[in-house]
């Protein structure tokens, strides 16, 4: 087969822009299929909210439950060591604001928010392949699990990262965002450690990105200077009455681990039948690697099934997993179609 360029979409189309999809591929059949992000496609149940979250500013109780909920969670010491923000990336861009302008190394490649919101700040921003080229920079940061590949740097390696960062008043860094699904992998429980900071998303594993909520884990005093950057009511009522029932629903927890790592296997076996390599991720998404990833990318525009692709890396392709059996199919058909042209 010929190598197909990537004509059939214009621009790199961010997870969930199905508006740019439909303009890229305007005879694709409807609905789309969207597997441009990792969020969990069987989302947590909302639970009943009350009246009044609607109605009245978020009080200070019920944002103290939603921290001990966190904190519980995720296994942090206290409530002392968690802020909740209005999303992960609400931090992502508070966190370069509260230090001097230095260096920052970032673990790559990965999500790109992180080193555009350093440098947007007046940081000196590297991306670096390898945590040994990390150097003396004021800041690391690694995203764990990775997105998109699904690395992983194991916890003992980052809190003697971290020890070191903190013996030069540097940070590290640590996104959580996919985490949930790889608890094994966090450091959530060692929050508070001077130097160490934890970044964890709640929408993606919950599946409720449009809740936007995300959470900073550290030492109370950058607990205390993130939570006055925000400023007051940084989350809505409704957003701390569904995300205090999520986080402590262990039952559910537990299951939709099992469940997403049942799927993800699933998956990965129709690929593989369709002739298509996973080589990484999370069970939350999929990374393929493939040399006529372009084309397979079009093709699958074409059949309304929207998928990441990276300019970093063109034979890369991210797909989140499908909520059900027509959804899995109709990815199936569009790969086995492609490379069996």
């Amino acid at each position: 087969m010929m190598a197909e360029s990537a004509a059939g979409s214009k621009r790199i189309i961010h997870g969930g822009d199905l508006d740019a999809a439909r303009a890229d591929f305007p005879g694709a059949p409807e609905p789309w299929v969207d597997l441009s992000t990792g969020i969990n496609p069987w989302p947590y149940p909302l639970p009943a909210i009350p009246a009044d979250s609607w109605a009245r500013l978020p009080g200070r109780s019920a944002e103290a439950a939603l921290r001990e909920a966190a904190a519980a969670c995720y296994g942090a010491p206290s409530p002392d060591c968690v802020v909740a923000a209005g999303g992960s990336q609400a931090l992502i861009q508070i966190l370069p604001r509260l230090r001097p302008p230095g260096t920052v190394a970032v673990l790559g490649p990965t999500y790109a928010e992180h080193a555009a919101g350093w440098a947007k700040a007046g940081h000196r921003v590297s991306e670096v392949m390898s945590l040994e080229s990390c150097g003396g920079a004021d800041v690391m940061v690694v995203v764990n699990p990775n997105n998109p590949d699904g690395r992983i740097v194991p916890p003992k390696t980052l809190l003697a990262l971290a020890d070191r960062q903190a013996a030069r008043g540097g940070w590290l860094v640590v996104d959580e965002a996919f985490a949930e699904v790889a608890p094994h992998c966090s450091v959530a429980a060692e929050a508070g450690r001077a130097g160490l900071v934890i970044l964890r998303s709640f929408g993606k594993f919950f599946g409720l990105a449009g809740v936007r909520l995300g959470f900073l884990l550290g030492e109370p005093a950058l607990v205390e200077a993130s939570r006055a950057a925000m400023g007051p009511w940084a989350v809505s009522g409704p957003a701390l009455a569904v995300a205090t029932a999520a986080l402590s629903d262990a039952a559910w927890i537990a299951a939709t681990r099992r469940r997403l790592a049942d799927a993800a296997a699933r998956f990965d076996a129709k690929l593989a039948g369709a002739g298509v390599r996973v080589a990484g991720g999370t069970s939350l998404f999929r990374l393929i690697d493939d040399p006529q990833a372009a084309g397979l990318y079009n093709e699958l525009g074409r059949a309304g099934v929207l998928v990441r692709r990276f300019d970093y890396r063109q034979e890369w392709l991210r797909l989140g997993l499908p909520a059900d059996k027509a959804a899995e199919d109709r990815v199936k058909t569009a790969c086995g179609m492609f490379k069996n042209r």
